[in-house]
């Protein structure tokens, strides 16, 4: 493998690692924040209503995916814009 090579594998190694923790993070969201907030304001918030309580699991879970698309966006931003070049100061 090249010198030039290998720490560009390290560095695509290393962003794909940490999007796949992100994946982790946010599948694990979507199963928790709508069960979570279903029980929760059906207990304490709406007084046993289930429906306002499905809707608030339903809000729940659409600020997880909301959440995770606008993560993706940033990220793809970030790994295809180019880099910034600084000056040399002579």
């Amino acid at each position: 493998m090249s010198a030039q090579a290998a720490p560009a594998k390290l560095t695509q190694d290393a962003a794909s690692a940490a999007q796949l923790a992100k994946l982790i993070v946010f599948s694990l969201a979507l199963g928790i924040a709508p069960l979570s907030s279903y029980f929760g304001s059906l207990k304490y918030l709406w007084n046993g209503n289930t429906t306002y309580a499905a809707l608030t699991a339903v809000v729940a879970a659409n600020v997880v995916l909301v959440a995770y698309i606008i993560s993706a966006v940033l990220d793809d931003r970030r790994s295809t814009s180019p880099p910034t070049e600084t000056k040399k100061t002579q």
